[in-house]
C-alpha cells in the first residue's frame, strides 16, 4: 500500500476501459484548449484551474498537455510537492530541464538575476515553437518559484509570446485560513479562471456504471455517496472493488447473458478493501488539508462512530442512544455540531462550522436524520480513521462526553459517549450512566440499561454505590438473558459492606433469584443471614421476614416452617412483626379457612392505615390486593394492585411485583374478563406458571379448545417445581380436562391438586375450587356418595370465608349433585345470592343460571327453565364466555325451546373487557396506549375492536363515539 505521507496517489490516466472525463471537467478542458489554440497563434496566456483536493485537477491538466503534444506543442511540466525545494527555483528548473540542459544560474547570485536569466532561456526557447507550462499545485512551489511563476503569468499576458502557462491550485475550505491565491496580485485581464466542481450524484453513479455495468442501483448508488463528489476517491474505490470483484460485469459483449454472481455489499471498513487505494487516496486528501483540517474530520469521524455510524440513507435503521429523550439538545452540543466538534479539536468553531458547510457542499458529508453533517458513506468515515489508534479515540468520546455535559446535552447522549470512552475516574460519569439508566428503563429498553450500568461498574465507584449498582444489574440481568450472570453481581452485591437498607435490597433480590429458580431453601437462608446481620433496625429485619415468608410459598416444608416461626413471633413479641408480616398472617388464615373475608377485610383495612416504611410496603399492598380480591372487593383490589406497581422499580428483583401481577390475573379471572388475560400463550418457562393457569382457563371459557389443549400438555409436570404454582395449573388443567370429555383425567387433576393444597393448609376454596370440580367429576362418573361428601365439604368451608361468589359456587354443585327439589331450591338459592352479589360474581351467577334451569327442565317446569336458561346465555355472551353459552343453549335445545338466546346488539352486547377497549379507543387513544394501560398484548385490543365493530353496527374507529354515545 502506497504511503499516504510520501506519495501522492498518481492523477488518473486516459485508459480505454475507462469511461469518458467526468462531464465536470469538460468545460475546464474546453477553456485549456482554447488556451493552447491562442499559444499556436502567437498569443499567450494564463489558465488557473482551482478545485478541492481530488476533484481532478491533475487529471485534466494531464489530458490537456497530450493533446498540447499531439498538436505540435512544446509541454513543460512542473509538479510541486510538499516539502520538495532542492533548492531556489526548484520547480522552475523542473520545467526547463524537460527542454535542454541548461547551466543552472549561480545560487549564491540575487534572486531578480537568476530569475531574468531563466525567463530569457524560457523566451529563447519560445521563440522556436508554442509552449504549454503545465504547472500542477502551484501552492506547494518554493518560494522563489512561486514568485517567478506569477511574474511570468504577467509577461505572458502582456507580450506576444506563444506561450499559455496554465497551472493547477487547490482552493478548498480548510481549518487553518488560506494564504493568498496565486492570482492575488494578477489583474484579472490576465488570467482565465475555472473551478472544477465536485462530481454530481448523477455523474458519479454513470462512471460507476460505465465500469460494472451489471452492478444493482443500490451497490452504485453507495459507491457514488463513498467516493464523496471525488473523482480521486471514486476513482481509488473502484480499483479496490475491481481487484476484490474480477469476475463482476466488466463490459461483457453486448447481448450476452450476464451469469455471474451477485454484487456483494459495499464494505463499510478498510480492511476488507485490497490493494488498499482508497483508503491511501483518503489520507492524503487528509494530510493535503493540514493538521487542523484533519484533527477536526477525524473527531467527527470518531463522535459518528460513537453515534453507530449508520449511513444516511437509513436513518430508521440506526440504534438509538441509551435513555435518549425527546428533547431537542441544546445548540452546538450534538456530536455533528460545529461547536461540540470544535471544542473537542480545539478548533476555531467559526472555522469549523464553515467547515462542515463546506464539505456537505463537496459531497464528503451529508445531512443525518438529526439534521447534523455525516460522512456520506460508512466506509469514507472508516477511511477517515484509518490508523487512528483506540486510545486516541476513547479520549475523543471522554472530551466529548465532558463538553456535552457542560453543554447541558441530554442525559442519553452523553452517556453515549461515555459507553466509548473508556474509565472516566470522574464522579459525574457514574451519575450520568446511572441517569440514562432510569431513562432506558422508563421507556422499558431494559437491553440498554444492562449495558449502562455494566459500563458503569467500569468506573472507581463507593462501595456503597457500587452494590447498588450490582443489585440493579443482577436484577435485570436475571429477569433478562443473563440469569447466572446476574446470580453472581447479586453474592458479589450481597458481600459489600454497604448501607442495610443496599443490603436488604441486595438480599431481597438475590433471594428472589433463588426462589426463583427453585432453591427457596437457599432463598430464606440468605435473608435470615442478613437479618442476622441487622440488628437496631426493626423495619428492615421486618422488610426481610415479610419477604421470606412470601418467597417460602414456593416450597411446601420451608413455608410451613417460615409461618410457624411467623405465628409464634406473633403471639409471644407481637412488636416484632410489622404491617406486612400480620398481612401475610391474615392471607395465611384466609386459604386455612380461619376467618372470613369481612374479618379479613378489617384486619386488612387497619394494617394499610398503620405508617409503613418504603421497604415492606410493597409486601402490605400486595398482600392486601390479594385478600381483597378473595373477598370480592375487586376494585380495592385494582387500586391496590395500580399502588403497589407503581411503586415497584424494574431494575429491582422483587417478590412482589410477580405477586402483584398474578392479582391482576385473578381479578381478571373473577371478574369473568377472560379477554384481559394473555391472548397467547406465554412464553416458556421452567414449569407453569399462575398465568399460564389463568390463561388455560381462558382458552377452555372462551371457546379455544384446542388452543387449550395444546397449553394444557404443553408440560411435563413430573419436572415442574413444587410450588403453589403447580397446583394452580393442576386445578386448571382438570377445568380443561373436563370441558373436553375427560372426567377421569380432569378428577386425577383435582385430587392431586386438592392433596398438595391441603398439604399447604391450603383448604378453603377461595383460591381453587377444587372439591366442587371434583365432585362434579364423581357425579359424572357415577360415585355420588363421594360427590356429595365432596360438595358439602365445600360448602362447608366456603361459609366460614363468606362470600357470595364462593359460597354461590358450592350451592349450585351441592343442589346439582344433590338433585330433586332439594337441589332446586339449593340452585335458587345459589342464583339469588349471586344476583345481588358485586360484579365479581357474574360468572358464577351465570353458572347457577344454567344449573337452575337444567333443575327446572328436569323438575317439568319449562317455561322457567327457558327464562332461567335463555338468561344464563345471554350473561354468558356479556361475558365472552363461549362455553358457558354453549351449555346454556344446548340445554334450551333439549328443553324443548323453539329459538336460542336472542343475540343482542349494541353497546349492551358488548363484553365488559370489549366495553373498556372501546370506551379508551372512543377516547382518542391508540391500540398501543391500550395495550400497555390494560396490560395486554396488541393483538388481542385489535381483535376486541374488531369484535366490537361488528356488534354496534360500525366500520372505523371515528363511529365509536357515535355509536356507544347512541346506546
Amino acid at each position: 500500500m502506497p504511503d499516504p505521507q510520501r506519495e501522492q496517489p498518481q492523477p488518473v490516466r486516459s485508459r480505454p476501459d475507462r469511461p469518458d472525463r467526468p462531464g465536470e471537467h469538460r468545460e475546464a478542458a474546453a477553456l485549456l484548449a482554447a488556451g493552447i489554440a491562442r499559444a499556436r497563434s502567437g498569443t499567450g496566456g494564463l489558465v488557473l484551474l482551482r478545485g478541492a483536493t481530488g476533484t481532478g485537477r491533475t487529471s485534466v491538466l494531464e489530458a490537456a498537455a497530450a493533446d498540447a503534444a499531439a498538436q505540435g506543442v512544446r509541454v513543460l511540466r512542473a509538479r510541486c510537492a510538499p516539502g520538495y525545494a532542492a533548492g531556489p527555483f526548484a520547480a522552475v528548473h523542473q520545467l526547463l530541464d524537460s527542454v535542454v540542459e541548461f547551466e543552472k544560474p549561480d545560487p549564491a547570485a540575487d534572486e531578480r538575476e537568476q530569475a531574468a536569466l531563466l525567463r530569457r532561456i524560457l523566451y529563447a526557447h519560445a521563440d522556436e515553437t508554442p509552449m504549454l507550462l503545465a504547472v500542477d499545485d502551484v501552492h506547494l512551489a518554493d518560494g522563489p518559484s512561486y514568485r517567478w511563476l506569477v511574474e511570468a503569468a504577467r509577461h505572458v499576458g502582456r507580450l506576444p509570446l506563444p506561450v499559455l502557462l496554465a497551472v493547477t491550485e487547490r482552493s478548498q475550505y480548510d481549518i487553518d485560513p488560506p494564504a493568498p491565491g496565486f492570482t492575488h496580485t494578477l489583474s484579472p485581464a490576465l488570467v482565465d479562471t475555472h473551478t472544477l466542481a465536485p462530481l454530481t450524484a448523477d455523474s458519479a453513479a454513470r462512471l460507476v456504471a460505465a465500469e460494472h455495468p451489471d452492478a444493482p442501483p443500490e451497490w452504485i448508488t453507495a459507491c457514488a455517496r463513498a467516493g464523496a463528489g471525488s473523482p480521486l476517491l471514486l476513482r481509488a474505490l473502484l480499483d479496490d472493488l475491481g481487484a476484490a470483484l474480477p469476475a463482476v460485469g466488466r463490459h461483457r459483449p453486448s447481448g450476452e447473458a450476464s451469469t455471474l454472481t451477485p454484487y456483494p455489499p459495499l464494505p463499510e471498513t478498510s480492511a476488507a478493501l485490497y490493494p488498499g487505494s482508497y483508503p491511501a487516496a483518503v489520507h492524503w486528501w487528509l494530510d493535503s488539508a493540514g493538521p487542523a483540517t484533519a484533527e477536526v474530520a477525524r473527531v467527527l469521524a470518531v463522535l459518528e462512530e460513537g453515534r453507530g455510524g449508520g449511513s444516511t440513507e437509513e436513518p430508521g435503521g440506526e440504534p438509538e442512544e441509551p435513555g435518549r429523550g425527546t428533547t431537542e439538545e441544546p445548540a452546538g452540543s450534538a456530536p455533528g455540531g460545529a461547536g461540540l466538534l470544535a471544542e473537542v479539536a480545539g478548533a476555531d468553531p467559526a472555522r469549523v462550522a464553515g467547515w462542515l458547510t463546506a464539505m456537505t457542499g463537496l459531497g464528503v458529508l451529508r445531512p443525518g436524520p438529526d439534521g447534523h453533517p455525516r460522512y456520506a458513506h460508512p466506509l469514507l468515515r472508516d477511511a477517515v480513521l484509518t490508523g487512528v489508534p483506540d486510545a486516541r479515540r476513547r479520549a475523543v468520546h471522554r472530551a466529548a462526553a465532558e463538553a456535552m455535559l457542560h453543554r447541558g446535552a441530554p442525559t442519553g447522549a452523553v452517556a453515549w459517549q461515555l459507553l466509548l470512552s473508556g474509565p472516566v475516574g470522574a464522579p459525574w460519569a457514574p451519575a450520568v450512566l446511572r441517569d440514562a439508566t432510569a431513562l432506558a428503563l422508563r421507556d422499558g429498553r431494559s437491553g440498554q440499561a444492562v449495558v449502562l450500568l455494566r459500563r458503569a461498574l467500569e468506573e472507581p465507584l463507593p462501595e456503597d454505590h457500587r452494590q447498588r449498582i450490582l443489585t440493579e444489574l443482577g436484577s435485570l440481568e436475571c429477569a433478562g438473558r443473563d440469569p447466572s450472570a446476574g446470580m453472581t453481581r447479586l453474592t458479589e452485591a450481597l458481600r459489600l459492606h454497604g448501607t442495610p437498607q443496599n443490603r436488604v435490597r441486595a438480599a431481597v433480590a438475590l433471594g428472589t433469584a433463588l426462589a426463583g429458580r427453585g432453591r427457596t431453601q437457599a432463598a430464606v437462608e440468605v435473608l435470615r443471614t442478613v437479618d442476622g446481620q441487622l440488628s437496631g433496625h426493626p423495619d428492615l429485619g421486618a422488610a426481610l421476614q415479610t419477604a421470606s415468608a412470601l418467597l417460602s410459598d414456593q416450597d411446601q416444608t420451608v413455608r410451613q416452617d417460615v409461618y410457624r416461626c411467623l405465628s409464634d413471633t406473633a403471639e409471644h413479641s407481637p412488636e416484632l412483626v410489622g404491617p406486612a408480616a400480620r398481612a401475610l398472617l391474615v392471607r395465611y388464615a384466609a386459604t386455612a379457612a380461619l376467618t372470613s373475608a369481612d374479618d379479613a377485610m378489617r384486619q386488612v383495612r387497619a394494617l394499610l392505615a398503620e405508617p409503613a416504611h418504603p421497604l415492606t410496603e410493597p409486601f402490605l399492598l400486595g398482600t392486601a390486593a390479594a385478600v381483597a380480591q378473595w373477598a370480592d372487593e375487586l376494585d380495592e383490589a385494582d387500586r391496590l394492585v395500580d399502588r403497589g406497581l407503581a411503586g415497584q422499580r424494574p431494575d429491582l428483583l422483587h417478590p412482589m411485583h410477580a405477586a402483584l401481577l398474578n392479582t391482576r390475573a385473578d381479578i381478571a379471572a373473577a371478574r369473568g374478563e377472560y379477554a384481559l388475560l394473555p391472548a397467547e400463550r406465554p412464553a416458556p418457562a421452567a414449569g407453569p406458571s399462575n398465568v399460564h393457569a389463568a390463561t388455560l382457563i381462558a382458552l377452555v371459557e372462551t371457546g379455544r379448545a384446542e388452543e387449550a389443549r395444546r397449553l394444557a400438555d404443553g408440560f411435563d409436570l413430573r419436572e415442574a417445581p413444587d410450588n403453589w404454582e403447580l397446583n394452580r395449573f393442576l386445578y386448571a388443567r382438570g377445568v380443561q380436562r373436563a370441558a373436553a370429555g375427560d372426567t377421569a383425567g380432569a378428577l386425577l387433576d383435582f385430587l392431586e391438586c386438592g392433596r398438595r393444597q391441603t398439604a399447604r393448609d391450603v383448604v378453603s376454596p377461595v383460591v381453587t375450587p377444587w372439591r366442587s370440580a371434583a365432585a362434579e367429576c364423581r357425579l359424572a362418573l357415577g360415585s355420588p356418595r363421594e360427590a356429595l361428601a365432596l360438595a358439602e365439604e365445600e360448602l362447608r368451608l366456603a361459609r366460614v370465608w363468606n362470600t357470595p361468589r364462593t359460597v354461590g359456587r358450592s350451592l349450585r354443585v351441592l343442589g346439582t349433585i344433590t338433585g330433586g327439589r332439594r337441589g332446586l331450591r339449593l340452585a335458587e338459592e345459589a342464583v339469588g345470592l349471586l344476583t345481588d352479589a358485586p360484579a365479581a360474581a357474574q360468572g358464577e351467577l351465570a353458572a347457577a343460571l344454567l344449573a337452575q334451569g337444567r333443575q327446572l327442565t328436569a323438575a317439568g317446569e319449562r317455561a322457567r327453565a327457558r327464562e332461567c336458561l335463555r338468561t344464563a346465555a345471554l350473561k354468558a355472551e356479556r361475558l365472552g364466555a363461549v362455553r358457558l353459552r354453549t351449555l346454556a343453549e344446548a340445554a334450551l335445545r333439549e328443553g324443548g325451546a323453539r329459538r336460542a338466546a336472542t343475540v343482542r346488539t349494541g353497546s349492551g352486547s358488548l363484553t365488559a373487557s370489549e366495553l373498556r377497549i372501546a370506551r379508551l379507543a372512543a377516547d382518542g387513544r391508540t391500540n398501543a396506549e391500550i395495550a400497555d394501560l390494560l396490560h395486554l398484548a396488541r393483538r388481542t385490543v385489535e381483535t376486541h375492536l374488531t369484535s366490537t365493530y361488528k356488534k354496534l353496527g360500525i366500520r372505523r374507529r371515528a363511529e365509536l363515539g357515535q355509536a356507544l354515545a347512541g346506546d
